[in-house]
């Protein structure tokens, strides 16, 4: 595989799936394995972050903690893709989706520079 600019969603799934198979993981990734793994490898991500100002947190993803912050988004990354697979969902048709729904609750002349929810 290579880079972002030259790699499908689909053969990104393909590979975890291929790693998963190799190790009979399927028993092991109903939709609330894969959403409490999803939850945790996130939470992971975040606590590289705990208690740090925004100064602190760019120079963490520019620095020494980078290759933590990159695993901690493969691993994400990883139970996205595995529970898109798993349960037949079209990660590019959702969030293509959810960009139409959001532009909805946000458009361009109300919301550019603020980060208020839609409702508030």
């Amino acid at each position: 595989m290579g880079t972002d600019e030259d790699t499908t969603v689909s053969q990104l799934e393909d590979m975890v799936e291929r790693f998963c198979e190799e190790r009979d993981w399927d028993r092991f990734h109903g939709p609330k394995d894969l959403a409490i793994g999803l939850a945790t490898e996130s939470s992971e991500l975040l606590q590289i972050f705990r208690f740090k100002n925004d100064e602190e947190s760019k120079a963490l993803v520019d620095g020494a903690s980078r290759e933590h912050v990159r695993e901690e988004l493969a691993d994400s990354l990883y139970f996205i893709l595995r529970f898109a697979r798993m349960n037949g969902i079209d990660l590019t048709g959702s969030l293509r989706d959810k960009l139409v729904k959001n532009a909805e609750h946000y458009p361009v002349e109300t919301s550019r520079g603020s980060n208020r929810k839609y409702d508030e």
